[in-house]
């Protein structure tokens, strides 16, 4: 009986072992600082470790990139930084990050998860610069890794969820800023987004005006979100009046931060990505080149 006993529990970890050997090596994924000896101004952060459980991730000192290449084939050449919410006290990695990562390399983009500076999170030593200061210079040394990952450098977007819409608007919006940092050779290539996504964005993405050569655009968000659904509607005023693009959905309900749709028991919420997803193929920035 023992033997038995000793035989099934060593098959048991075998197996259990195997599985969490082959789900570390599928999760696992390139991991590229902004900064190279960390973020200017605060370089003696850069070793400091981020803190995460369950859902979230934060104290983050070192932004960095992580990469989710699309399957060579299928991959299009097109690329989308993303950028997850979470208030600018925490990052929504997995849900708003990593899970949307995942989606659009199975629609051929590859993906970049922007782990961006914090400003809101207890004792930060942040402001609202440092976040901007970081998508200014993702959306740069994406397009500076344009031939290492097979990216055209004409289709390179940004993604937002709530906070993360914040982020990703301020680049696709003051894009002509300069908002060098250290003025190296990649902070002089253009932080300009080919087109932009932002998915119940807060309201400190909409700016006070947006110029015709702002990014086409597709908004998404739920009418009974209280936070971030008349962001939603005040841009696509804004986009009409400049006649830059824009898909707009409004959903009737799911409220705010259903991450991909796929906890919620809507099947508008559950099945929202693949809006994005007609929207990116008709809009031609899934077409190969």
């Amino acid at each position: 009986m023992t033997r038995r006993l000793l035989r099934c529990c060593w098959l048991f970890f075998f197996i259990y072992g195997g599985c969490l050997s082959s789900a570390a090596a599928q999760d696992s994924v390139e991991v590229i600082s902004l900064w190279k000896n960390g973020a200017p101004g605060f370089e003696n952060r850069k070793n400091e470790r981020e803190q995460a459980k369950d859902w979230w991730v934060n104290t983050i000192n070192n932004p960095s990139l992580s990469v989710y290449p699309a399957p060579k084939d299928i991959a299009t050449g097109a690329a989308v930084v993303i950028c997850p919410g979470g208030g600018f006290r925490n990052l929504v990695f997995n849900a708003e990050g990593r899970d949307a990562a995942k989606f659009l390399n199975n629609i051929g983009i590859t993906a970049f998860v922007l782990k961006y500076r914090l400003f809101r999170q207890e004792s930060s030593p942040y402001t609202q610069k440092h976040p901007t200061e970081d998508i200014f210079r993702a959306m740069r040394l994406v397009r500076s890794f344009a031939k290492q990952y097979a990216i055209d450098t004409a289709r390179i977007g940004v993604m937002g969820f709530s906070a993360g819409g914040e982020v990703a608007g301020w680049v696709a919006y003051r894009y002509a800023d300069k908002n060098f940092t250290n003025g190296d050779a990649i902070d002089q290539l253009t932080a300009r987004p080919a087109f932009q996504i932002l998915i119940y964005p807060g309201p400190l993405a909409v700016p006070d005006s947006v110029i015709s050569t702002a990014p086409p655009t597709f908004l998404l968000a739920a009418n009974d979100d209280e936070c971030c659904s008349e962001p939603v509607i005040q841009l696509v005023q804004m986009h009409r009046k400049a006649k830059v693009p824009i898909e707009m959905h409004l959903l009737a309900q799911g409220n705010h931060g259903f991450n991909m749709g796929s906890r919620s028991n809507l099947n508008s919420i559950k099945t929202w990505p693949q809006r994005m997803a007609d929207w990116l193929k008709d809009t031609g920035w899934l077409q190969k080149k």
